[in-house]
């Protein structure tokens, strides 16, 4: 494609198009650029910000607007993503094809001016009156633009690939941080979480843990029950050596009660019925007579 028939394409339509203004060819240009960098190759992957920087444009609000209107007017095809890792699509249309074509003169007298590289043309009107000036590109500058046109076509590529690793490195980095803060919020659950049934626990023990009595309050309140005050030292020494734990593993909550329990077994074991003596008929003496019957 020849961008310079293309770019002279682009003027003739912008110069015939009234609503267009300086930001609508500054933001063309810039997609240009892009299209150039990727060999005039359909659709183009652009960034938001990077044309924004390219085009000197500071608003948001106008680069979407001047897009959507390039759109419009058929200048694009604007194909907008909503991927922030990826970019959106543009497609160029050619109007190098959009030129008329330049009928030359029959009689021409060229001057070449020096030190200019330009063209004199002179051409006679039927009156005689009126000459033009036509203007021929140098070889040798041609040459340069092309050269320098390669040199900023390699840089700029290879920008674009240090860009991708950039993106895709601070990509890592987030994903890195964002498992690592779980991670984070996960132990720091599971220690609360530990603690506070470790906690309710404890509140639990202590709060159903028996105000333990002292051995007068025993004395006082078996008197009371007409029991001695032996069975008041018993009850208090038992539940003393096991840390006042009923039946070894459950921290007593009423210690009167459990007097009263102990009251109740210490009349089951208490009985006056007078002792047999039953194991005795087994015993046997050394002099038994065989001889008498059982």
């Amino acid at each position: 494609m020849n961008y310079i028939k293309h770019l002279t394409g682009f003027f003739d339509r912008i110069v015939q198009d009234r609503s267009l203004n300086p930001t609508h060819i500054s933001l063309y240009v810039s997609l240009f650029q892009f299209w150039n960098v990727n060999r005039f190759q359909n659709p183009i992957s652009i960034t938001r910000d990077e044309v924004m920087r390219i085009s000197k444009i500071c608003s948001k609000a106008t680069y979407h607007k001047c897009m959507r209107e390039l759109n419009e007017k058929g200048y694009i095809k604007y194909e907008p993503s909503f991927n922030p890792f990826k970019g959106s699509m543009v497609i160029l249309f050619n109007f190098s094809e959009d030129l008329k074509p330049v009928q030359k003169r029959a009689s021409k007298i060229e001057k070449i001016l020096p030190n200019t590289g330009q063209v004199l043309n002179k051409h006679q009107t039927s009156d005689e009156t009126s000459t033009e000036q036509a203007l021929v590109p140098s070889i040798n500058n041609i040459n340069k633009t092309n050269i320098s046109n390669d040199l900023n076509l390699g840089e700029q590529t290879q920008n674009f690939q240090n860009e991708d690793e950039v993106l895709k490195n601070v990509v890592e980095e987030k994903k890195e941080m964002l498992f690592a803060f779980a991670d984070t919020e996960k132990k720091q659950t599971d220690e609360s979480r530990q603690k506070s049934s470790a906690k309710k626990e404890k509140e639990f023990v202590t709060s159903s843990a028996v105000e333990k009595p002292t051995i007068e309050n025993a004395k006082i309140f078996f008197l009371k029950n007409n029991f001695p005050e032996l069975e008041a030292n018993k009850f208090f020494n038992y539940f003393s050596s096991n840390g006042w734990l009923v039946g070894g593993k459950t921290p007593m909550v009423d210690w009167q009660a459990a007097a009263k329990n102990w009251m109740l077994n210490a009349n089951k074991f208490n009985t006056n019925e007078p002792k047999t003596d039953k194991a005795k008929h087994l015993n046997t003496t050394t002099d038994k007579d065989y001889s008498e019957p059982l």
